[in-house]
Formats: C-alpha cells, structure tokens, sequence
C-alpha cells in the first residue's frame, strides 16, 4: 500500500477534484479510492464532494498493484526519442493505446512491453506508462513514463495546460472562419452513452483551431488542444458542423475516400523533460494515406 499525503493551501470545491488536480491520478480512479475508503479528509472518510479548506490534509492510500496479465508482443512501434526516463511514439492508426476488457493483445501496452523494460505503474496495471492517449483511429505522438516521476511531472504538464498538443485534421465542408476557439463542456452523450457529446453538465473542455487549406467541400484544419476530454477534437468538430473525414462515430456514415478511420493526426508534442528541465519538441508527418488523401483534393482544385 502506497501512501500519498496532500495540504491544500486554498479553498478547493471538491475532495475528488482536488486529488486529483495534485497527483497523476485520473478523477475516476479517485473516486473510486474514496468509494473504497482510501481516502481521508483530516483522517476521516468522507464523500467525494465534501469541500476541501486551506490548510486541510488529505491521505490517498494506494492499493498494491495487481500482478500485470498482459502479454509483451513484439509489435513494430516507431519510436521519435528515448531516454531513461521517457519515450516518445508515433502512433499508427488502428492500434488501441491499452488494453480493455475485450481487447487483451496488439495494443500499445503489449507492444511496449517487449521494447520498453521500464515503464511507469502509478496509471495501474491496464495503463502502465501511459501519461495520455490517443482514439485507436487516431495517429500520431504520445509521451510514455519510465518512472512514476516522469509520469507524475508530465501529467502535471497536461493538466496545468503547459504542454502543448497540436493535431491536424481533415474536416468535412468548408469553414468560415480562418480560425477560432471552441469552449464547451464535454460529457456522456444523454441519447447514446458509448459516445460523448456537448452537454451543460460535462467537464470543461477547450479547443483552439486555424484553418491550414481549404477544398471547398474539405478544410485542412489545425487543432490544439488546451484540455483533455475523451474525443475532444472529434466532438468540437461536430459541434462546429465540420466533423472529421472518416470518424463514422460523430461524422459521416458514408466517405469518399477508402480510408480505416478518422483524418485526424497528433503531429506536434512539446513538454519540459521532466528531469533536465529541457522544452522539447517533436513532429510527426502526416501518414501517407492522409498526404494520398490531400493529393487528391489538391489535384481537383488545380
């Protein structure tokens, strides 16, 4: 059992929020950890909404690990960089970043697995190493922990909004603005709760975009992400009326193009090492089926 000890040094609205605002715990996770009596408010338990105060002590008790049942494969991965303390992978579309329930091999995990010997645990069994991730039908950089110090620096990074993730999208139409921002909650979709979608009551999420091309039916659209809700660019795109070309969840059910899943490429990372202190920056090239896909376009516009 690992123990973590937090002080709040102002007023916080939630215990849930606050735990996890301060440590690389999803907000789920601690629910559930308070839902199990792991975490106390001044050593006592206490509801996920109870009011954390200046100068409150929180107690998060982590439970031992469970033994890790996922088996290391030896999955090609396209590694950008590494280091003792973290690695930086170009995703390829089609491959799943974790395993699920149904979901047990050909994932990102089982892959790193075999090439990575150290990687991070604070995440738990199913997610070890993984800071963030990305839609299996989504391509592009991800940044993996070697170390619960990586992980939790790193983590940090995302939530205080200082690393930097740039995406590049095909979106269906033609955008009106050359650029802009999309500030709206993102929660479970009320009608279909396998997808997310716009709502009042959903977690805040931010979104600025620029328009790289357009294609008159198409626009090449830049995204960064400021927040990071599930499906965030693809849910603002369709709030937008522009939903990414070949996302079948929140898009189109019929695409012009043959193509395996959405346009959509995590191409710009940028983050402080979490050792040295040293910004650094990675880009990863638009995926041949997605330069095919632009060439296209671009050869009916000449």
């Amino acid at each position: 059992m690992r123990r973590i000890e937090l002080t709040s040094e102002t007023d916080s609205r939630r215990l849930d929020v606050f735990v996890a605002e301060n440590t690389a715990l999803t907000r789920s996770h601690v629910q559930r950890l308070i839902e199990q009596g792991n975490v106390t408010l001044d050593g006592v338990v206490v509801k996920a909404s109870a009011p954390v105060r200046a100068d409150t002590n929180v107690t998060v008790l982590l439970p031992d690990e469970i033994p890790l049942d996922i088996p290391a494969e030896d999955i090609p991965l396209d590694i950008v960089y590494e280091d003792g303390d973290l690695a930086v992978i170009n995703k390829p579309q089609g491959m799943t970043v974790h395993p699920a329930n149904n979901i047990r091999t050909g994932t990102l995990v089982n892959a790193l697995l075999f090439r990575v010997k150290d990687l991070s645990g604070i995440n738990g069994v199913l997610r070890p190493g993984i800071v963030h991730r990305l839609d299996k039908d989504t391509s592009g950089l991800l940044v993996i922990a070697k170390n619960d110090f990586a992980h939790v620096e790193l983590q940090k990074q995302i939530q205080n909004k200082t690393c930097r993730r740039i995406y590049v999208a095909l979106c269906e139409g033609n955008v009106k603005e050359d650029g802009g921002m999309v500030d709206k909650p993102i929660g479970r979709s009320r009608a279909d709760r396998k997808k997310m979608d716009v709502t009042e009551d959903g977690r805040s999420a931010l979104t600025y975009y620029n328009v790289l091309e357009r294609f008159g039916d198409y626009t090449l659209v830049r995204f960064e992400l400021k927040t990071g809700r599930t499906h965030q660019i693809r849910v603002h795109a369709k709030y937008l009326g522009h939903p990414v070309v070949g996302d079948k969840t929140y898009g189109y059910a019929k695409c012009r193009f043959a193509l395996n899943g959405q346009l959509l490429h995590a191409m710009q990372l940028t983050f402080v090492h979490p050792a040295t202190g040293e910004q650094m920056s990675f880009t990863a090239p638009l995926p041949d089926y997605f330069e095919r896909t632009l060439a296209v376009l671009r050869n009916k516009n000449k």
